[in-house]
């Protein structure tokens, strides 16, 4: 749309790059071309804008194939002006001068001859084709017929309208239609899907029993060496049970060995030590026997006063401890009479010198009364004579 603007009664027009303009005043011709500017009296101007640009048509419609199916239809078609000026004198370009707004809508009535052009020519050639056909090829088809038709209609060269290109994007069967059809596709698909499922089902099976025995006969060669380790461990323990024995035995044999050394060194040692008390034992006794004989010897060498001296000694030595001694009247009487009485030397019962004659009469002076009365109060402890 070209920009127009008011000055003091005149218009001044600035079109776009891509329109063309035509400027006719008092019907001549003053302006054409694309992306003018100029001055012009809008009371005797009349200005058409003509598009030069490339433009997109979308249309959709529906047909029926030969076997009474309705299909929808969706393309784009891109189209141009190829020549404005003659555009311009077979179609209402013209504008507004104060506004520069279309009069009428040529777009639109190019838009509707484009559609009805190319709806024709996709009609006829979808109405002899069967739907299954028209589904598989239909789209490469119908754009081929369709591009053929609108190059060879005249009136859009007469018109100096060019069609560049014709896409077809859409073939498409009712929504009931196109599930009907869908479904033996879907349940060949689903088919070939539960296969599929079934067959990775079957090899997860087979890959679990696979597993399963890989697993087993891990534990079977488990189980197995686990039988050897007790195997050996038992055979292990038995050879360590008879090298122990073995050693206990030799052990045993030398502590028996060194026992019986021990026993022969200690019965030699006893039978030595025996062998040396005896001989101890022996020339003891022969020392004891040649000191008695000695003794005997020297006791009948010497005279009796000796041998009663050496008697008294000896029985002082083994009579008990006496603290103190009682002398009775009668003690004092005879004891002083025995000492006033000379005694003969055959009356002590000592041993007499070889030719004296010995007698008995006389009592033993260890029976005298001062003895007995020694021997009868041993323990008293007063000096005194008892009144």
């Amino acid at each position: 749309m070209a920009d127009i603007t008011r000055r003091f009664g005149f218009r001044h027009l600035r079109s776009a790059p891509t329109s063309h303009i035509r400027h006719l005043r008092g019907g001549q011709l003053a302006h054409e071309g694309v992306g003018l500017a100029f001055w012009f009296r809008p009371l005797t101007a009349a200005i058409s804008e003509v598009p030069g640009d490339d433009r997109e048509l979308a249309m959709m419609f529906h047909a029926r194939t030969s076997d009474f199916q309705d299909l929808a239809v969706q393309a784009t078609v891109t189209y141009r002006i190829s020549d404005p000026a003659l555009a311009a004198t077979r179609m209402d370009f013209g504008i507004d001068p104060d506004t520069g707004v279309w009069r009428a809508e040529p777009l639109a009535q190019l838009a509707t001859l484009l559609t009805e052009t190319a709806q024709q020519h996709a009609l006829q050639l979808i109405a002899r084709t069967a739907l299954a056909d028209t589904l598989v090829d239909g789209v490469a088809a119908v754009r081929e017929r369709i591009t053929e038709g609108l190059a060879a209609e005249p009136r859009l060269g007469e018109i100096g309208l060019t069609v560049l290109a014709v896409r077809v994007t859409a073939v498409r069967p009712e929504a009931e239609l196109e599930r009907a059809l869908r479904t033996p596709a879907r349940e060949q698909v689903q088919q070939e899907a539960d296969r599929a499922t079934y067959e990775r089902r079957a090899v997860a099976v087979e890959r679990e029993r696979a597993i399963a025995e890989n697993e087993l006969a891990s534990r079977i060669e488990l189980a197995r060496r686990e039988e050897e380790l007790v195997k050996q461990h038992g055979t292990n323990a038995r050879r360590e049970a008879e090298q122990k024995a073995a050693a206990d035995a030799v052990r045993t044999d030398a502590e028996a060995a060194r026992r019986t050394r021990l026993a022969v060194a200690e019965a030699e040692a006893a039978g030595t030590l025996a062998a040396q008390q005896a001989e101890a034992a022996r020339s003891l006794g022969e020392a004891k026997a040649a000191a008695e004989a000695a003794w005997l010897s020297a006791h009948q060498q010497v005279g009796p006063e000796i041998l009663q001296a050496l008697a008294l000694i000896r029985l002082a030595e083994h009579l008990p401890r006496i603290d103190s001694i009682t002398l009775t009247p009668d003690v004092l009487t005879g004891l002083l009479t025995r000492l006033s009485t000379p005694m003969p030397a055959a009356a002590a019962g000592t041993p007499t010198t070889p030719g004296t004659p010995a007698t008995s009469d006389t009592p033993d002076a260890a029976d005298t009364p001062a003895t007995k009365a020694t021997r009868s109060a041993p323990g008293r402890t007063t000096g005194r004579p008892e009144r």
